[in-house]
């Protein structure tokens, strides 16, 4: 189809006058109050005709239709039938012109009749006006560039189509373009200035770093933070103060780490904008060796470890009171260390207590369980002696306050009660042999060892009071007021460990034995004291065995004198020292015996006379050695001391024999090297190196002598600091008056 050319305006005539047009209108009636509906008749529509292809004329859409200009009385005809009489067809409407439209007040658009269909009509078809008016009718789609007047004719239209702005010029899209351009300008003349310098008001554990180039940054933290990291810091865990080496602990600060760590420019623009206001803080690399700090941790541990201890009642003599309960307490080691790092991290005062996280466990017997034992049983027990007679009569023993005082028990129960009862045994033992004018004691199966041999010695059943029942008859008279008397009921009294019980134990040869040498006295007596205590130990099958248990508190009172120990990381002295040797020894004839290793501890320092990764220590009431008889037979100790060596050996019926092998030493640490005053408390030490060893227990089957299994105890020990000794600088001189003469020096 060829090319429309918008209609030119009508022009005027050569004189001026402006041509008469025809008036293709129908008069309808009365003209007032009609509708002037004007509209241009969009361009990107194009002519409806007979050249142009479009739907069919009989019924066009309703999206392209135009109302023709109606009479009031003869519609026009369809395009396939002629017009009806009396229609007068207007002219044809040219593209870009307009047509002018008039509406009856009561009319809509929409009830128009179709336009005829001429063959000339060229005339674009508008969409139907609501009957509300023309202020609601939608404007028909603007064609790019045309300049809408809103429909109302006011507004020049010569047809002729204005440019589109393109879409990335308009507003909308510009605008934030711009200022992200400005932003990432601004961001990367940012980074640019910063350099390989810190970044601006970057802080690391208070120290100010930002604009720092890196040497000068190493300079300050040298001089500023690294002092406070590796001096010494007061600890306080409940209400245990104790001192912290980081020193010892192997803990510096990592200068260059934390120099880098701060120079990495943040490549975040939140980041680096926040940091125009505020500061960036870097954590400061902190290095240090977990089984040196893990060592201070422990003899921190050691002051501040404690089981809970319920409310009771002591008796001295035969008096009695409550004793106040005690609220157990356990370091929590990991989170110690956790905050000795981030305390350490964080550069602050060393004078400043460290607080450590302290676990604590409550008592089950408060102060009013144990005052209502106090006051309905050992108070009016105590107040006056016991007749124990036989059922004749002919016999009577008195039990005197004493002897009742010294073998009542307490035992905390679960339900807060405290629950009181007297010892057969305890009440044996001071009644001495007053009970045995009622017969003759029992005696228990024993074993008796000659050389490399282990025999039984038979159990023996008495006769005379029953300890067990006499015990159960005197609690119950024990409330009542005096006097007092229990029946005895006589008759025979069997042993506890009997003949068969004994046999059935499978104890017939030696199973392991191992002796470890020392030289000091002081630690030899300890070890003499807690060997005679393990020395006849009797372990069944399947049960495990405490030393701490066997031994009970090792304190003055039970005979132990003051020895070396290491506490705190640091060698010194304290009451107890050495039994850590009997531990040794004895975790040596539990591995060689193949029995299973519940619970040990190695040293956190190697000590030489020890064999490497087959060590314990111990320190009563929180650190232990425990083992349990694995196997089907029962297992018997006996303890050998001599003024310089300790001999542990295992009899039972042997089901290994376990060889024993050493990795070579790895992971070698070297020690620190710690300057002291010499203030006459300072030890020098010549420090060892730490290093990591593994050591293989291989079982193999005594008969065949074939390898049943193998198990590996590895070990990690800390390097032992160096410490030297410093003289204590002498006090300066104070300064002479003005005009007098200095006062020399003694010997000046």
């Amino acid at each position: 189809m060829p090319p429309q050319t918008p209609a030119p305006h009508a022009q005027q005539s050569p004189t001026g006058q402006t041509p008469e047009q025809p008036d293709h209108t129908a008069p309808i009636g009365d003209a007032e109050g009609l509708s002037d509906e004007t509209r241009p008749v969009p361009r990107d529509r194009g002519p409806i005709g007979p050249d142009v292809p479009g739907p069919a004329t009989g019924t066009p859409p309703p999206a392209t239709r135009t109302p023709a200009t109606r009479t009031p009385a003869t519609p026009a005809a369809g395009a396939d039938g002629p017009a009806t009489a009396g229609a007068t067809p207007g002219p044809a409407v040219e593209d870009g012109e307009t047509q002018d439209i008039r509406l009856a007040p009561d009319e809509a658009p929409g009830q128009l009749p179709p336009p005829a269909a001429d063959a000339d009509d060229r005339t674009g078809v508008l969409p139907p006006v609501p009957a509300d008016g023309p202020a609601e009718t939608p404007a028909p789609p603007t064609p790019s560039g045309s300049d809408d007047s809103g429909g109302d004719g006011s507004g020049p239209d010569d047809g002729v189509g204005q440019p589109h702005r393109p879409w990335w010029r308009r507003p909308a899209v510009v605008t934030p373009v711009a200022a992200v351009s400005v932003l990432a300008a601004a961001y990367g003349a940012d980074l640019l200035v910063a350099g390989s310098d810190v970044p601006r008001n970057t802080v690391v554990a208070g120290v100010d770093l930002g604009g720092l180039s890196p040497a000068a940054a190493t300079e300050r933290l040298e001089t500023e933070l690294a002092p406070r990291v590796v001096a010494d810091h007061v600890v306080l865990a409940d209400d245990v103060e104790g001192t912290l080496s980081p020193a010892t602990a192997g803990i510096t600060l990592d200068v260059e780490g934390t120099v880098e760590a701060a120079t990495e420019q943040p490549l975040n623009p939140w980041t680096r904008l926040v940091t125009l206001v505020s500061d960036r803080e870097v954590a400061p690399v902190i290095t240090g060796e977990d089984t040196a700090l893990a060592a201070q941790i422990d003899g921190i541990a050691e002051q501040v470890d404690r089981a809970p201890a319920d409310a009771t009642i002591a008796i001295e003599g035969t008096t009695a009171s409550v004793v106040e309960p005690v609220p157990g307490r356990t370091l929590d080691r990991k989170g110690a260390a956790e905050a000795v790092t981030a305390a350490l991290a964080s550069g602050g005062d060393p004078s400043t207590p460290i607080e450590l996280p302290v676990d604590v466990t409550e008592v089950s017997v408060d102060v009013a369980a144990a005052q209502r034992v106090l006051d309905e049983t050992v108070t009016p027990g105590l107040a006056a002696s016991v007749t124990v007679s036989s059922q004749d009569g002919a016999t009577s023993v008195e039990v005197p306050e004493t002897a009742i005082a010294a073998s009542l028990t307490f035992t905390p129960q679960e339900d807060g009660e405290l629950a009181v009862a007297v010892d057969p045994a305890a009440l044996e033992e001071a009644m001495g042999d007053d009970f045995a004018e009622f017969g003759t004691p029992a005696e228990d199966a024993r074993f008796e060892l000659s050389g490399d041999s282990v025999s039984i010695v038979p159990s023996v059943d008495g006769t005379g009071v029953d300890p067990a029942a006499l015990a159960t008859h005197l609690l119950e008279v024990l409330p009542q007021p005096a006097p007092r008397t229990v029946t005895a009921d006589l008759g025979p009294v069997p042993a506890e460990f009997s003949t068969a019980e004994a046999e059935a134990l499978g104890i017939r040869e030696e199973i392991s034995s191992f002796t470890t040498n020392f030289t000091s006295a002081a630690s030899g007596t300890n070890i003499r004291v807690a060997a005679a205590e393990l020395d006849g130990a009797l372990v069944r099958p399947g049960d495990t065995f405490s030393l701490n248990d066997h031994t009970g508190p090792r304190g003055t009172a039970q005979g132990y004198v003051e020895a070396g120990v290491i506490s705190n990381g640091a060698f010194t002295t304290g009451v107890g020292g050495g039994v850590s040797q009997v531990a040794t020894t004895m975790f040596n004839a539990v591995f060689f015996a193949g029995l299973e290793d519940v619970y040990h501890k190695p040293h956190s320092y190697y000590i030489s006379r020890y064999p490497a990764g087959r060590e314990a220590t111990v320190y009563y009431d929180s650190i232990d050695l425990q083992w349990r008889n694995d196997s089907d037979t029962g297992v018997y100790v006996d303890t050998q001391w001599t003024p310089n060596s300790l001999t542990v050996t295992f009899y039972g019926t042997k089901r290994y024999d376990v060889e024993s092998i050493s990795s070579d030493r790895y992971n070698l640490r070297q020690p620190v090297v710690q300057e002291k005053p010499d203030d006459g408390s300072c030890s020098p030490q010549g420090g060892s190196t730490g290093f990591d060893i593994t050591v293989t227990r291989v079982f193999k089957d005594p008969a065949s002598g074939a390898e049943v299994k193998r198990e590996d105890f590895r070990t990690r020990y800390a390097a032992e600091p160096v410490i030297r000794c410093v003289p204590v600088a002498a006090p300066a001189t104070p300064p002479a008056p003005d005009g007098a003469a200095p006062v020399p020096a003694p010997g000046g």
